[in-house]
């Protein structure tokens, strides 16, 4: 099992990154609380889950320690897979997360893409006694907004949410969507975020 990576920052997307460790490139996928804590360092440590499938194996990165707890919890749940792990932490912060399940709010963890209410009721279930105080907070990093009229954010964006598993039509309709209602600036993982909520 590859618990960490520890190498230089070749590549970073709102979905993945490329780490250099001795001359081979990791690729490894990230949610957005992982893209917004990474900011623009040149050598980066990532937490790390490797999944192993018969036709793929796939590393899952993490900046925070209670990130990945709370995700190889997610996992653990029957009907959530990885990627649906990552999009759950790509939606909701870690702490929104946490605060969902420990208050029984099945509405807020059903908003995200691919989770019905047995799903959510599920994660709700089984997880409220194991997510206590001994899971760390998440120090949600602001970011420097951009210009909502920015075309290069608008096409990360897009680009982030077809990765997600988003219809391209879909995908263009919620961004324009929240940039309609937008006043001021919005970053890349704002937008994201707020793209993927919109129903």
């Amino acid at each position: 099992m590859i618990d960490y990576l520890n190498g230089r920052l070749v590549f970073k997307d709102p979905t993945y990154v490329l780490i250099d460790i001795g001359g081979i490139g990791y690729h490894v996928k990230i949610s957005l609380q992982t893209y917004s804590a990474i900011k623009d360092e040149e050598q980066i440590k990532l937490l790390t889950y490797l999944h192993i499938k018969e036709d793929a194996h796939t590393l899952y990165g993490f900046k925070e320690e209670a990130e990945k707890r709370l995700f190889l919890l997610l996992i653990s749940i029957n009907g959530v897979g990885p990627n649906t792990g990552l999009m759950i932490l790509s939606s909701l912060n870690t702490k929104e997360i946490e605060h969902a399940i420990l208050s029984g709010d099945v509405a807020t963890i059903q908003h995200v893409k691919g989770i019905g209410a047995k799903t959510a009721q599920r994660i709700i279930l089984e997880l409220k006694d194991k997510i206590g105080k001994d899971v760390g907070s998440d120090a949600s990093a602001s970011q420097t907004g951009f210009l909502r009229s920015d075309n290069k954010v608008r096409e990360e964006a897009l680009k982030a949410l077809i990765t997600l598993g988003f219809p391209k039509t879909a995908a263009e309709k919620n961004i324009a969507a929240v940039l309609k209602k937008t006043t001021g600036e919005i970053s890349l993982e704002e937008l994201i975020k707020a793209s993927l909520k919109t129903p």
